[in-house]
């Protein structure tokens, strides 16, 4: 068995670009974006369309972010310390 691929070089692979993408997903060109540049997690039938426009099975793409997620809370650490 392979070892599942990120979608870009699916892309590459396939010559396809976003506008083809999202042409044949029907998906918003922003959240096609997000997806390939890693910032956003397609949900299941999102994978489905990308999938299916890739002409490959889900499992054959890596899916989530590379980019890191920044987890905020509150102001910050400088908040509620003494000097």
């Amino acid at each position: 068995m392979d070892v599942p691929r990120p979608i870009v070089e699916w892309m590459r692979q396939r010559e396809v670009a976003v506008a083809g993408l999202v042409q044949t997903t029907g998906l918003d060109k922003k959240v096609v974006e997000a997806i390939v540049s890693g910032q956003y997690t397609p949900s299941p039938r999102q994978r489905e369309r990308l999938a299916m426009a890739l002409s490959v099975e889900v499992s054959d793409i890596r899916w989530g972010h590379t980019v890191p997620v920044d987890h905020m809370y509150g102001h910050g650490t400088q908040f509620g310390r003494s000097p």
